[in-house]
C-alpha cells in the first residue's frame, strides 16, 4: 500500500483500518476516477442489494456490514433447514422453519451496529425493473443457476445507455465442494452471465428406461418420482420446488421406491439436491469466495483499485482441492449471446430429428439449457408451451422432421422460455 493521506470516517475508532485502505490511494489506484474525500459518504450512503442469504449470503451479508456499507437489502425466499447449521453461521437451532433473509438481516444488524439490512422473503422474479434500478450494485450468492441468468438478463435489459445510472455492477459468487468463482459483469459492456453459460455444464441425463424400470442410484429413485410418480399422481397442481410439502411428497415417494430395491441413502436434503439441482457446499469455500465477492463491491464503491472486469480480467476461479489455487482470465463477450449480444448463435441440428427432439435437446445444450422452450421459425408458429390453446394448436408439429416443417439450413429459429421472460435467444440452424 502506499503512503498517503487518510480520510477517516465519522467514527474513527471502528473503522481506522478500512479507512487505510478505501480512502488512501494505492500502488493500483486510478487517480481519475478516486476521490478520497468522498468515499466514506458514497459507501454510507449506498444502497446494494444481496441475492441469497443461504451458505454464501451470510457471509457476504458480514462482510459487506464489516466493509462499510451502511444501507443492504438481501432477497431469499427458502426456509432455514437444520442441514443448513453446520455452514450458515448466522442461524442457529431455534431458527429452523424461519426465512433465512430475516433471520440474518437480523443477525447482522445487532453485531454490526448502525447497518441497515431490508430483507425480503420471495423470488426475484416478484420484483419489476423498478425495484433493481434502486440500487447501485447487485451481489450473487446463488445455488441456482436459473435464478443467476434472470438476474443477469434483468440487468442487461435495464441498460439505458443515456442514462448512467441504468448501469448497475453484477457481482456473482459460486462454489462446489473445495472449487469457486467470482465475477464481474458489467452489463452490455462485459461478458454476462449468459455469454458464460457453458462454464457451467447441465448435469448429466439419467436414462428414462434407467429411472423407470431398474434404479441403482438413490438419484434414480428421486428422479422416478419426480419425473413419473409426480406426473400420474398429481397430488398438487403444480409442482413447486422451494414448497416444502412438495419436496416432502417427493421424499417419501422416492424412499418407497428405494426401500423396494434395496437402494440406501435418499434424504430429504438429498432429494431437494437433485429436484432443485443444489451444488454440494462447504464453508470455507464459501468463505473464501464470499470474501473474493466482497473485496470486488468495495473496489467498485471506493475505486480504491481496479475491480476484475476492468479494464480486462473479469473470472476468477478458485480450487482448494490440492493446496490453494487461483487463476484469473477475461471471459470474452460474445456477439451471438443472446442476452447482450445481436446475432444468433448457430445451433448443429439433424434434419431427420423431429421437433420433439430438438426442445428436448434444448435442456442438455450447454449453450442453452432451457426446460420449457417454446420455438418459432422467421416466418411461422412451430410450437408453443402456452397457453393452452395454442399448444393443443402447435402439437402436431412436435413429430415431424426439421425439413418437413420446412426449415432449411441457415434458418434462424427464435426460443422463448418462461423461466426468461425478456429474453428471446436466437438459433441459426446448421444442418449435419
Amino acid at each position: 500500500m502506499a503512503s498517503g493521506e487518510v480520510h477517516p470516517a465519522s467514527e474513527p475508532s471502528r473503522w481506522r483500518y478500512l479507512d487505510n485502505v478505501r480512502t488512501r490511494a494505492g500502488p493500483f489506484t486510478n487517480d481519475e476516477v478516486f476521490d478520497a474525500g468522498l468515499v466514506v459518504d458514497t459507501m454510507d450512503n449506498m444502497k446494494i442489494l444481496v441475492i441469497g442469504a443461504g451458505g454464501l449470503g451470510c457471509e457476504i451479508l458480514k462482510n459487506l456490514a464489516l466493509s462499510g456499507f451502511k444501507d443492504i437489502h438481501v432477497i431469499d425466499m427458502d426456509t432455514i433447514d437444520i442441514s443448513n447449521l453446520n455452514r450458515q453461521f448466522l442461524f442457529r437451532k431455534a431458527d429452523v422453519g424461519k426465512f433465512k433473509a430475516e433471520v440474518a438481516a437480523s443477525f447482522v444488524e445487532r453485531r454490526v451496529k448502525g447497518v441497515k439490512i431490508t430483507p425480503h422473503n420471495c423470488k426475484i422474479q416478484d420484483f419489476d425493473e423498478d425495484f433493481y434500478m434502486q440500487f447501485q450494485l447487485v451481489v450473487c450468492g446463488l445455488d441456482s443457476i436459473e435464478a443467476r441468468r434472470w438476474i443477469n438478463a434483468t440487468l442487461v435489459n435495464m441498460v439505458d445507455p443515456e442514462v448512467e445510472d441504468s448501469y448497475k455492477p453484477l457481482i456473482d459468487g459460486g462454489t462446489e465442494g473445495f472449487k469457486g468463482q467470482s465475477r464481474v459483469v458489467l452489463p452490455s459492456v462485459t461478458s454476462c452471465i449468459e455469454c458464460q453459460l457453458d462454464m457451467h455444464a447441465p448435469r448429466a441425463a439419467v436414462p428414462l428406461c434407467t429411472i423407470a424400470t431398474i434404479p441403482r442410484q438413490p438419484e434414480h429413485c428421486i428422479e422416478w418420482a419426480h419425473i413419473i410418480a409426480w406426473d400420474q399422481e398429481k397430488p398438487f397442481p403444480k409442482l413447486d420446488n422451494d414448497d416444502p410439502e412438495h419436496i416432502t411428497w417427493l421424499y417419501q415417494k422416492a424412499l418407497n421406491r428405494a426401500e423396494e430395491y434395496g437402494i440406501t441413502g435418499v434424504t430429504y436434503s438429498r432429494t431437494q439436491g437433485v429436484v432443485k439441482n443444489i451444488i454440494p457446499a462447504i464453508a470455507s469455500t464459501n468463505a473464501i469466495i464470499a470474501a473474493s465477492c466482497c473485496n470486488e463491491a468495495l473496489k467498485i464503491a471506493s475505486n480504491c483499485a481496479p475491480s476484475l472486469g476492468y479494464p480486462n480480467d473479469n473470472y476468477m476461479m478458485y480450487s482448494g482441492n490440492d493446496s490453494i489455487y487461483t487463476y484469473t482470465f477475461e471471459h470474452e463477450k460474445k456477439d451471438d449471446c443472446p442476452v447482450c449480444g445481436n446475432l444468433a448463435r448457430d445451433l448443429e441440428v439433424d434434419p431427420r430429428s423431429t421437433l420433439q427432439e430438438l426442445i428436448e435437446s434444448m435442456a442438455i445444450r450447454p449453450e442453452a439449457q432451457l426446460k420449457k422452450p417454446s420455438v418459432r421459425s422467421e416466418s411461422k408458429t412451430l410450437y408453443m408451451q402456452s397457453p393452452p390453446s395454442l399448444e393443443e394448436k402447435t402439437r402436431q408439429n412436435l413429430d415431424k422432421t426439421l425439413t418437413e416443417l420446412g426449415l432449411g439450413d441457415g434458418e434462424e429459429i427464435g426460443v422463448t422460455d418462461p423461466s426468461f421472460a425478456t429474453v428471446s435467444f436466437k438459433f441459426r440452424l446448421r444442418f449435419k
